[in-house]
């Protein structure tokens, strides 16, 4: 067997942060100014009791109302957040009880941001092609608007919350693979750089730790809220995205003009922009899809997919690079098909 994704669902939470209430809370900060900078009109922000669970969940029973699967046929979950309910028990485990998968079921989370949703499809293929699993549940979940303090313009443009739900499984082999190869990376001289800095053990979080103070850029935050340093951000994905794309080429003995989609993640449009031009893509080739979401970190890649599928600019049977990079630094990258009509493992 060889593992396929072979459905896509997700779902953005109901409350809306619009460029133009930025404007207002930020008067120095336009709309023009923040959509130019990000190319993001709409923020989709979770509810204040709403966690990462609850929007994989109705990711989840989207993906199963679709017709894709039951609950009863999943024999894995993999569960990407860096925002878990509880530092323990796995929410993984808990989205098993909740969904109704079989208790036979494996269920684990990893902790990974931008990079996740490429490193849930190789821990899914690994599972599948070694007989472990015959259907994986890979759903990617964040509310980093958690962490974010409200007077941070330079993250509150930028990040939306949001879950994808994909479902990765056996097919019969035959022809070259569905997903893969992989590159991977890691670069953690640089995890200082976007962090949530408290609230673990190595620096519990208290009331000291909650004093938010003015930064230079007149950006106010605390240590328990999240700080990310854009320019070296920037800097980093510019080195190591077209490095990851050149070497995923050499592993797949792929030419760039063999590949029909290229979706990265989604960071913002600046970046997306500099990435494609640098790589000499043609705007129709690259996949543009936060404008009306923003940056929803492990569950952007899967969003642009499913975009991409249903407004017929990823059809059946084409070849997509997907590349995800951020916060770690981490970085991951490998090449998939859409589904095509097969026999699925029984």
């Amino acid at each position: 067997m060889k593992a396929s994704i072979s459905a896509i669902e997700y779902y953005l939470p109901g409350n809306v942060l619009s460029s133009a209430h930025l404007a207002a809370e930020f008067p120095d900060w336009p709309v023009e100014k923040i959509e130019s900078k990000t190319g993001i009109r709409e923020r989709h922000i979770a509810g204040a009791h709403e966690c990462s669970s609850d929007l994989g969940f109705i990711a989840a029973r989207k993906l199963f109302d679709s017709g894709a699967c039951n609950p009863d046929v999943i024999d894995y979950v993999l569960f990407c957040t860096q925002s878990p309910d509880y530092f323990l028990p796995s929410t993984a485990c808990l989205l098993q009880d909740r969904l109704g998968i079989p208790t036979s079921a494996g269920a684990l989370d990893f902790n990974l941001g931008c990079s996740g949703f490429v490193y849930g499809l190789s821990l899914a293929q690994g599972l599948i092609e070694t007989g472990q699993s015959k259907r994986v549940l890979l759903i990617t979940a964040e509310t980093y608007s958690k962490f974010i303090h409200p007077s941070d313009k330079s993250v509150r443009t930028i990040f939306g919350d949001a879950a994808a739900a994909t479902l990765i499984e056996g097919v019969e082999a035959g022809g070259g693979p569905d997903i893969g190869p992989f590159v991977f990376g890691t670069d953690g001289s640089g995890g200082n750089n976007l962090i949530v800095a408290t609230g673990g053990m190595r620096s519990p979080r208290s009331s000291k730790t909650a004093i938010a103070v003015e930064a230079e850029s007149g950006n106010w935050r605390s240590q328990d809220n999240l700080y990310m340093d854009g320019p070296k951000i920037f800097e980093f994905t510019l080195r190591v995205v077209p490095e990851c794309v050149t070497e995923l080429l050499s592993r797949s003995g792929k030419r760039i003009d063999e590949i029909d989609r290229f979706i990265f993640h989604q960071a913002n449009e600046f970046m997306l922009d500099h990435l494609r031009k640098k790589l000499c893509l043609a705007p129709e080739r690259f996949s543009v899809a936060l404008r009306d979401c923003g940056n929803t970190v492990s569950a952007s890649i899967p969003i642009a997919m499913k975009d991409d599928r249903d407004a017929g600019r990823f059809l059946e049977s084409d070849l997509a690079m997907l590349v995800g990079f951020g916060v770690g630094y981490s970085w991951a990258g490998t090449l998939v098909r859409w589904p095509r009509s097969r026999d699925v493992a029984s």
